[in-house]
């Protein structure tokens, strides 16, 4: 089969990846890229564990293909972070408790990102509806809901919210 020659944009920095038409996305970040964040939980975009930002909007990478990335800018849970220093989500996920087999997590952080990128005063049924998709069987789901609230307020600069270091 021929491959493809794609060029991109993945967490801030210039990428060029050769796949195959039918290779998804998710496939070329973990195989190609190496980069492992992104799970297969499902591989039919039910649970959220490989999800990505791609222009701005989260998607399913297992549904998207890597062809589809040309030209585009992609943000994994590799991007989210600024080095070392944590995203205030990341933060508030670790002070939260909110991760337990951690399978999950990577798709929730990028999801939640999404989320306050697009608002940063979201409600609690806001951020229940946004996280809908990400899909958990340790949590309980109100931690990670309490984490991307606390990251809401950090992010916004309320008095008396501050992340940890």
């Amino acid at each position: 089969m021929s491959k493809h020659h794609v060029t991109t944009n993945i967490n801030g920095e210039p990428v060029e990846f050769l796949c195959e038409a039918q290779q998804t996305m998710l496939d070329v970040l973990r195989d190609e890229l190496h980069l492992t964040g992104s799970k297969e939980g499902c591989g039919s975009g039910d649970c959220g564990a490989c999800s990505v930002i791609l222009d701005g909007k989260v998607v399913c990478s297992c549904l998207m293909l890597g062809v589809e990335a040309e030209g585009r800018k992609v943000i994994t849970i590799e991007g989210i972070a600024q080095g070392d220093k944590l995203h205030p989500v990341q933060q508030k996920f670790l002070e939260h408790a909110a991760l337990q087999c951690g399978f999950c997590t990577p798709g929730l952080i990028v999801a939640a990102k999404a989320l306050l990128d697009e608002n940063l005063n979201p409600t609690e049924e806001e951020t229940r509806y946004w996280l809908a998709g990400n899909l958990c069987r340790c949590t309980g789901y109100d931690k990670v809901i309490r984490a991307v609230l606390d990251a809401a307020a950090v992010m916004r600069g309320e008095p008396g919210a501050s992340v940890s270091t």
